[in-house]
């Protein structure tokens, strides 16, 4: 494939993958709410598809988050989507706060947007839809961090000269 067209692939690739996350969880939380516990473990996979999503197409992420709330607004529930987009909107910000002011690497920086975003967009998340506990809250957080540790060594390692 050429370098172009992967590019492109990507562009359309990570957004995809982005919304279809965001509607997923959504409906899982509004429909199974009696396993909140679980549906908060599988949020980490969320962020890390957010950063990069905006390593393929930059700011223009927010299309896609748009997109994401719209359908979970259908095909969750209403309330839920409306959580979901507070906790989207203080969890980007942080995260672009941090992709555009760090100057640091890449890996660098999807590590420090997940420890400044993962615990604010938790605890709006979960307060607003009444699904805050000490293990919700632990399980989200520690997913999220988990699945940016992750993607961190790995962008890590491909940076690294061997």
């Amino acid at each position: 494939m050429m370098p172009g067209k992967g590019r492109r692939f990507m562009e359309i690739i990570w957004p995809s993958v982005y919304v279809l996350s965001v509607v997923a969880i959504n409906v899982a939380f509004a429909h199974w709410p009696s396993l909140n516990w679980l549906w908060s473990i599988g949020v980490g996979s969320i962020f890390v598809t957010r950063d990069f999503c905006q390593r393929s197409i930059g700011h223009w992420v927010i299309l896609p988050m748009i997109s994401g709330i719209l359908l979970s607004y259908f095909l969750a529930s209403p309330f839920v989507a409306l959580a979901s987009a507070a906790a989207f909107a203080v969890s980007e910000a942080a995260d672009w706060i941090v992709f555009t002011v760090t100057k640091r690497q890449l890996s660098d920086r999807v590590l420090l947007s997940c420890g400044v975003s993962a615990p604010a967009d938790s605890l709006v998340f979960l307060g607003l839809i009444g699904a805050l506990s000490p293990m919700a809250f632990s399980a989200q957080v520690a997913s999220k961090l988990f699945a940016a540790v992750i993607v961190w060594g790995g962008l890590r390692a491909q940076t690294v000269p061997a």
